[in-house]
């Protein structure tokens, strides 16, 4: 039984568009705004409001020496005490060294494996994305098979212009298309079906270089996600991994 309340789904709802909350809690939102116009509005028009600060808000990089003032600043504010210890802290650094170096070594390693790579905060929010678009019965704003409706249906939405194929003949069934966002990045999600799965394939813009496909499994989702012609492709779905793959293949070759 969900038990949620408009209250707390709106104490929520910032934490469940940045994909902060437990998916037992996104599961709660979810269902929540499936019942909930008011709920479902607010969440609506707060998506508005994050793409909009993304994209319009100026963005101010501090300057290099300000790092420089503040340590300059610590490192004269010494005491007395600090000059006692400097004796100590010099005898020492000579046998803690190779100490702290390994230490140093080691927690750099763990930091890296713990860390997540760059292509799995994609991956991550897409299958996030994909959960949402099934339990909030929103896979679509623009529901047709025809890709001369899908693609269309995105002029003067987006930025790009999205590639849209029509992959019935290999079994792949076009079902329309909607806006989402991946990274605070307005994004076409097109759906395809195929023997009763839902495939979500996300596509945006990107600057970074192509790069070959990559099969892997969250969550109990299968993700293909591949770069080409300055455009970023995550297709996610429940369906087979070698079906998925397939897909993705006939994807790359319309373009």
């Amino acid at each position: 039984m969900n038990d949620m309340n408009c209250n707390i789904c709106h104490e929520l709802l910032h934490g469940y568009l940045d994909n902060e909350l437990d998916t037992a809690t996104a599961m709660r939102v979810a269902e929540h705004l499936m019942r909930c116009t008011d709920c479902k509005r607010r969440y609506e028009e707060m998506k508005v409001l994050m793409v909009g600060v993304k994209e319009h808000a100026p963005y101010y990089e501090a300057p290099a020496s300000l790092a420089r003032n503040i340590f300059s600043t610590l490192q004269s504010q010494t005491t007395p005490a600090d000059s006692q210890w400097g004796k100590i802290r010099s005898a020492s650094q000579s046998w803690l060294a190779p100490t702290f170096s390994a230490a140093a070594l080691a927690a750099s390693l763990l930091l890296y494996v713990a860390t997540p790579s760059g292509e799995d905060v994609w991956v991550d929010e897409a299958v996030s994305d994909h959960v949402r678009s099934l339990m909030v019965e929103h896979l679509n704003d623009v529901a047709s098979s025809d890709k001369h409706t899908v693609k269309p249906w995105f002029a003067g939405k987006l930025d790009f212009s999205p590639p849209v194929y029509d992959l019935s003949a290999q079994g792949y069934p076009l079902l329309g298309g909607r806006l989402d966002y991946l990274q605070h990045q307005t994004t076409a999600a097109l759906s395809y079906g195929r023997n009763k799965h839902i495939i979500n394939l996300f596509v945006l813009p990107t600057i970074e270089a192509d790069h070959a496909p990559q099969s892997l499994s969250k969550r109990g989702y299968n993700i293909v996600s591949w770069r080409q012609n300055h455009m970023r492709f995550v297709a996610v779905s429940d369906l087979n991994k070698s079906e998925l793959e397939i897909f993705s293949q006939l994807v790359q070759k319309g373009m």
